[in-house]
């Protein structure tokens, strides 16, 4: 398969697809402030310490809870607000989900990555207004989505003359509240655009505790090792000091304190993918 050579750029100095993986790191939700500063002051010495590029991460909306009764958000303005002081604070980028085309322009102004969330990665009107903001956009793969055909979704957003696009590896639906990820995937869509691997979300299991997202995270060191070994870009990990008591996808967090063991395994295993990533038998 041929590798595009298309990358996706962030800011000057971080850029996904080349020689240095892309970290997007911190808790699913912003929850508070203090909560968001204490995870990315330790995430990005970690990445720095391993070696990789890191961009902060945090939703200001969870829109796609199980259960109308599940926490969503402390409210728009006031978690753009904290995401804007963390990128300050941290001097990093910062990364988003959008669910609704109204909402691209506005949470532009304030992060460097638009990620869509994978339900919505057909959506056309989505998928446009996050292009025509010029900044990067990160599409994951819905759980009901060939690989092949998220070429379609690049397509729309470099239609709008955005070319800073990435597609994001987060597993299939196989039967309820379990999804299992194809790692031929990861090739194939590495020939439309750069690609990430969540690892976070491809050991969760969709609305497996009744009303509430349950999540394995034991098998989470063996997929991103695996998925690293395919030579991709970057990685996507959430995390939390108390996973327990996070207001979001708990079972499926990497607590803060293994983080820097994580990601020193992940770098490695990174490290042995892109040496044989050309590596062919046909």
């Amino acid at each position: 398969m041929i590798r595009t050579n298309q990358v996706m750029k962030i800011t000057e100095d971080v850029i996904l697809g080349v020689d240095k993986p892309v970290l997007f790191s911190g808790p699913c939700a912003v929850e508070s402030f203090d909560i968001c500063m204490e995870i990315g002051t330790k995430v990005k010495e970690w990445a720095e310490l391993y070696g990789f590029s890191y961009v902060f991460k945090a939703s200001f909306d969870k829109a796609n809870r199980t259960s109308s009764g599940s926490f969503r958000s402390i409210g728009m303005d006031k978690s753009l607000e904290v995401l804007q002081r963390v990128g300050k604070a941290l001097n990093v980028p910062l990364v988003t989900d959008i669910h609704e085309s109204y909402q691209a322009a506005e949470v532009a102004e304030v992060v460097d990555v638009l990620q869509i969330p994978a339900f919505l990665c057909r959506q056309t009107d989505l998928l446009l207004a996050a292009g025509n903001t010029g900044k990067a956009v990160k599409i994951k793969r819905g759980q009901f989505m060939a690989p092949e055909d998220m070429q379609y979704a690049v397509t729309k957003v470099r239609s709008t003359g955005n070319d800073n696009v990435c597609l994001t590896e987060r597993g299939f639906s196989l039967g309820y509240h379990n999804l299992v990820v194809d790692m031929r995937g990861l090739p194939i869509m590495r020939q439309f655009a750069p690609v990430v691997f969540d690892i976070t979300h491809s050991v969760q299991q969709p609305g497996g505790q009744g009303g509430t997202s349950g999540g394995q995270r034991e098998f989470a060191p063996i997929l991103a090792r695996a998925a690293a070994a395919t030579g991709i870009d970057g990685f996507f990990i959430e995390t939390h000091p108390e996973p327990a008591k996070a207001l979001s996808d708990g079972p499926n967090l990497i607590p803060l304190h293994r983080m820097g063991d994580f990601l020193e395994m992940l770098h490695e295993a990174w490290k042995l993918g892109r040496k044989y990533q050309d590596f062919q038998v046909l």
